[in-house]
């Protein structure tokens, strides 16, 4: 798949939301995928030698896209060199799609946003070169990197600035400290590592389906608690999840083991309440989730890095904004009351 995300949705100013949804370590190292040989130039084999640069590829609301665009999301990343007709169409398609969605956006934001003035722009600018300088880069060579010119750029500030005005509009900060207030512990950088033992339930389970699945989970509940079985036992023989199979990274048997991970985003609501409500080595009720029932232990907890509002309220506008999905709702919006005629093939 290709990256649907804007330039200017990742900037190297952004990096503050890139640190507190950071993904958990891994449990178990990753399967190894056999070398593909890859081709250096992806829009070389993927677009139609026909087409020039300046092809229009599709037009969004009369604004043009062209085929040049295109090359360059194609060109961000190697492909195999056999690629079928449908394979390349494919691809094709979602490179239309990224840059469609960002001229909609833009067009929205242009629309419904004040215009950003220059005070604004140049601060913006020295907070990105500032943060370039801690990474050892130069602005050149991030121009370069990201196969952008100057101009590009400048237009993915201002896009940028004018997002963070509409996010300023949608939650305002007393909205906004609610929300962090509800969810500080995610803000504050804290990581619970768990086990758990799941027993799956039907889309639709009955009422007597589900008291014998509870009453199952407070059986070995006890069992766990009164030392007659080990939770890795049970997890192990009983557990209807792939972690039943875990191990850590000297290949030791862990049963259950899902990682560490933090309080938004990567394990479902109810069991990361649950999770970040216990003490490391407590083991929990019977929770229900959308996967079943489940039995959780926690086996580690991060002391985190304690935050303020007013020091990190950009970013919970940002993380609320991601969970709210905020950006495909008006894209939604955009896509259904515009025009967009697509012409590459």
């Amino acid at each position: 798949m290709l990256a649907r995300t804007a330039n200017w949705q990742i900037l190297a100013i952004s990096a503050v939301l890139l640190a507190v949804t950071q993904a958990p370590a891994q449990t178990t190292p990753p399967p190894k995928t056999p070398a593909t040989p890859a081709s250096s130039s992806g829009s070389a084999q993927i677009i139609p030698v026909s087409l020039s640069n300046d092809h229009v590829a599709a037009t969004v609301n009369g604004e043009k896209i062209l085929v040049g665009e295109v090359k360059k999301i194609l060109d961000q990343r190697p492909y195999p060199v056999a690629l079928t007709e449908e394979q390349k169409k494919q691809l094709r398609q979602s490179a239309v799609d990224v840059l469609v969605e960002d001229v909609l956006m833009r067009q929205y934001l242009t629309k419904h946003v004040p215009q950003v003035g220059q005070a604004e722009f140049s601060k913006e600018v020295e907070t990105l070169q500032a943060e370039l300088k801690k990474q050892m880069k130069t602005l050149p060579e991030f121009l370069k990197e990201g196969g952008q010119t100057q101009e590009q750029l400048s237009k993915d500030i201002v896009a940028r600035l004018q997002w963070k005005a509409m996010l300023v509009r949608f939650y305002p900060d007393d909205k906004a400290k609610g929300y962090y207030e509800s969810n500080k512990m995610f803000f504050d950088k804290v990581f619970v590592r768990a086990s758990h033992i799941l027993i799956k339930l039907p889309a639709n389970p009955s009422k007597d389906q589900r008291d014998k699945a509870v009453q199952q989970m407070l059986v070995w509940r006890q069992e766990i608690l009164t030392g007659k079985a080990t939770f890795e036992a049970i997890a192990k023989q009983h557990s209807a999840c792939p972690s039943k199979d875990a191990t850590d990274k000297d290949k030791k048997p862990t049963p259950g083991d899902i990682g560490q991970f933090p309080y938004k985003f990567v394990v479902v609501p109810e069991f990361a309440k649950t999770a970040f409500s216990m003490k490391k080595n407590e083991l929990s009720d019977v929770v229900q989730t959308v996967f079943g029932l489940h039995l959780i232990l926690v086996t580690d907890r991060t002391a985190g890095e304690p935050s303020t509002f007013d020091a990190v309220k950009e970013t919970v506008r940002e993380v609320w904004a991601q969970d709210d999905d905020l950006y495909q709702r008006v894209l939604g919006e955009q896509r259904k009351n515009g025009s967009i005629k697509v012409e590459l093939p």
